[in-house]
Formats: structure tokens, C-alpha cells, sequence
């Protein structure tokens, strides 16, 4: 439990901070996927929906405007003071993830948009889905890829190993171990679900340069945040250049367009 408090914590802190700038920032990345998260849990007209780890409310919108009914619960009231302000016909409940503070079988579909990974137990949050599910409702979450599929992310972990100090980031491990589509698999099935499968989807993030890319991760991020923050203030111009150096392949006539790539991972409960 002291494990699961302190990722919890961790979390909690750094999206109560990004909050108001991560539309701007990580928010151009994040919903990239919204299209095929949406698709993959089949979102239509009159559907109660609900949208866990909500954020701002974008995907929240998004599934409103495709006609669904549709709510957003996250932990933190940063998040939500955004969601609300931008969304004022959408209800938006505070809460835990892994304690859904709703009926079984409240809902005809849950998603999550990025959002499943960092909750301290995702397996616990997977079950808490499939309760509040009504039989043959769908649930789709996305994670991020692997850094070798994932430019961005590989990009600042490579300038950070040869400029910086990847061992000066202290924070608690994540709660899950999603890394590949086996891995949501296995956690789809542990839950219960069943006609489980996922979907590899890819965009394109354009930065300035690496500086911006830096700055977008600090702003709109937790954990990637966290780490960027632990280097030593006179690394980071060193780190900026590297990326520059490493992003060559990746240059446009307006900068970086940097490839991602997200698994888009679903599961409908029996």
C-alpha cells in the first residue's frame, strides 16, 4: 500500500501541475489518438460513456460530440477546474480510478486516453472498468509504444544518457507494466474481459527543436517532467543540442516532426 500511496502521490502532483499548460503542450501529442480510441471502443449516439483519468476533457468532448453520453471522472481538481471551464455541458466527477464511485453496469463503454498507466494499480482499475460495464459494453485505453517506435520519448532518453544523468530521477516506479500489446492483453484477460485485441496507431509531433520538445514534456507531463527537472540546470543546454543532433532525420521546413506511436488496446466485458 505505501508503494501504491507514493506512485499515487507522485502522480497527483505532477498533473495537479501540468494542468493548465497541458493543452499547448503534451495535449498536442495526446490527442493524436483520440480518433482511434473512440473507434475502438465503438462510440455512438446515446451511449453513457464513462472517461477515466479525463484530464482537461478533451476525449471526454470528443466521445460528446460523436452523440454519447458521456461523463469524466480524474483525482485531480486541477484538471477538472480546466474540464469544467472548457466543457460546461458535460458532468465531470472527481475520483479514484481504481474505485469507481459508480453502479455496476453504469456504462455501454469506458476509455481512457493515456491514463490507465498511471494509475498505481492498473489492474485494480481494469476491474473497477469491467464492474461498472453492463454486459457486452467495451472498454478501450491507449499506452505509448516503445522508444524505439516512440521517437520523442527515445529521443530525450538517448540526449539525457549522453548528456545528462538518467540516475538522478528518484521517483516511484510506475503501478503498471504496459509496454507492448501482449502486455495489455494479458491484463485485459486477467480482468476478465473478453474479444480482446489493440491496435498500433502512429502520428507525428512537431517541435520547434529540441528545445521545445523538452519544454512541452516539462509542461504537459508528470513523470517525463520529473525526469527532465532532475538534470543539473547547466545539463540542460547540452541536452537541448543532442536532441537537435539526434533529430536530424526527423527535420521539416518547420522544425521537428518527431514520429509516435500509441497501442490502442480493448476488450469487451462477457
Amino acid at each position: 500500500m505505501a508503494d501504491a500511496e507514493a506512485i499515487r502521490a507522485f502522480e497527483h502532483a505532477g498533473w495537479e501541475r501540468a494542468a493548465g499548460t497541458y493543452e499547448g503542450s503534451f495535449g498536442t501529442a495526446t490527442r493524436q489518438f483520440l480518433p482511434a480510441l473512440l473507434d475502438a471502443a465503438l462510440i455512438g449516439p446515446g451511449q453513457p460513456v464513462l472517461d477515466v483519468a479525463c484530464g482537461p476533457g478533451f476525449t471526454t468532448a470528443s466521445a460528446a460530440a460523436r452523440g454519447a453520453a458521456v461523463r469524466g471522472l480524474d483525482f485531480s481538481a486541477a484538471m477538472l477546474e480546466v474540464a469544467r471551464a472548457r466543457h460546461p455541458g458535460i458532468d465531470f466527477d472527481q475520483g479514484n480510478a481504481e474505485a469507481l464511485p459508480y453502479p455496476d453496469g453504469s456504462f455501454d463503454a469506458v476509455i481512457s486516453n493515456f491514463g490507465i498507466h498511471h494509475v498505481p494499480r492498473p489492474a485494480l482499475a481494469l476491474r473497477q472498468a469491467r464492474r461498472v460495464l453492463r454486459s457486452g459494453g467495451m472498454l478501450a485505453f491507449t499506452i505509448w509504444t516503445a522508444p524505439d517506435e516512440n521517437i520523442a520519448w527515445k529521443l530525450v532518453f538517448d540526449a539525457i544518457r549522453l548528456c545528462g544523468d538518467p540516475a538522478a530521477f528518484k521517483a516511484p516506479a510506475p503501478g503498471g507494466g504496459f509496454a507492448n500489446p501482449a502486455d495489455c492483453y494479458a491484463a485485459l484477460q486477467e480482468a476478465g474481459f473478453a474479444g480482446i485485441g489493440s491496435n498500433k496507431v502512429h502520428g507525428v509531433w512537431h517541435q520547434a527543436n529540441g528545445r521545445a520538445l523538452l519544454d512541452a514534456l516539462c509542461a504537459g507531463t508528470a513523470r517525463m517532467a520529473a525526469l527532465i527537472a532532475a538534470q543539473a540546470e547547466d545539463a540542460l543546454p547540452a541536452i537541448s543540442a543532442e536532441i537537435d543532433r539526434l533529430a536530424t532525420p526527423y527535420r521539416d521546413t518547420n522544425g521537428l516532426a518527431v514520429p509516435i506511436a500509441a497501442i490502442v488496446a480493448f476488450g469487451r466485458n462477457p
